[in-house]
């Protein structure tokens, strides 16, 4: 709906950085039927063929969903202001695209607000800062609505602030230069959402806190007596495949130490970030590995 207003309005004021909202909402538009798909597919259990799921499908369709951006938002901002430098063509009608902006910028405030306390209820869950959990995050469906509905809010304001000027001074350019200016923001949202999905898709490290708390949560269990080497490695959005070198509580005889691994494996996949667990024996050679010593 608001990908058409801005179209309508844009086609009836003339002005090109509406036009560039406008492409922006329909980039958007797409990049939702993406995120869509991204956060259906990637829920897919696992199966002989994706032994550890279909987790990673959510950072190639994410991926997907940036490039739209960088293509039809961005590209298209940029290249329609630049033509509007060259041949400038006068605006008018600009109280229509006053009242689409201002009804686009509460109907993208309220999803901005719906993702910030999302952003911020998962951020005080991993003792981060808003903008750093959403950055080094592994949701990246938060990342990218988060990322595309601040980019809206900030796009909104640069488009008022250039037909503004067109209006008061009569000249074309400013509203052209806002243009660019908003396929510039796109495309610099585009390229560090790519960024961080070509991250998780060639194996993203977890951060040390992760890792702490992967490592505490052996050693609080009952039958691990210490832990030598531990590996994480995203396969999903908040989905964790874990690997550790344990020492088993007491002396018991090797099959019975063999039955007690596989058990605590599945106590280990009970967790909710952890998609598959694989544990093996410590040597007494191997050094422990203390919290905060990672």
């Amino acid at each position: 709906m608001v990908a058409v207003a801005k179209s309508v309005a844009a086609a009836l004021t003339g002005s090109a950085s509406m036009t560039a909202e406008a492409a922006h909402s329909w980039a958007d538009t797409g990049n939702e039927v993406f995120l869509i798909i991204a956060d259906k597919r990637s829920k897919k259990k696992g199966d002989p063929a994706h032994p550890y799921g279909y987790g990673r499908e959510a950072y190639v369709w994410a991926m997907l969903a940036a490039c739209g951006l960088f293509t039809a938002g961005a590209a298209v901002s940029i290249m329609h202001g630049v033509q509007q430098l060259f041949t400038p063509e006068p605006a008018s009608d600009f109280l229509i695209a006053y009242i689409v902006l201002a009804v686009s910028f509460v109907l993208e405030g309220m999803s901005f607000l719906q993702a910030l306390r999302q952003a911020r209820k998962l951020a005080a869950r991993h003792k981060r800062g808003v903008l750093e959990d959403v950055m080094l995050g592994s949701d990246p469906t938060l990342r990218a609505v988060f990322a595309e509905d601040s980019a809206a809010l900030v796009g909104l304001a640069i488009a008022f602030a250039g037909i503004f000027l067109h209006q008061v001074t009569g000249s074309a350019v400013p509203d052209a230069l806002g243009s660019i200016l908003v396929g510039l923001l796109l495309a610099v949202v585009a390229v560090v959402l790519i960024d961080r999905n070509r991250r998780f898709l060639v194996g993203q490290a977890v951060t040390p806190e992760l890792e702490q708390s992967a490592l505490r949560m052996l050693l609080e269990h009952r039958d691990i007596e210490r832990v030598t080497y531990i590996h994480l490695e995203f396969v999903g959005p908040n989905r964790l495949y874990l690997v550790a070198a344990v020492d088993m509580a007491g002396n018991c005889p090797e099959s019975d130490v063999a039955l007690a691994l596989r058990r605590v494996e599945r106590e280990v996949e009970a967790n909710d970030l952890i998609e598959e667990a694989v544990l093996t024996l410590a040597t007494n050679e191997e050094t422990s590995l203390e919290e905060d010593a990672l």
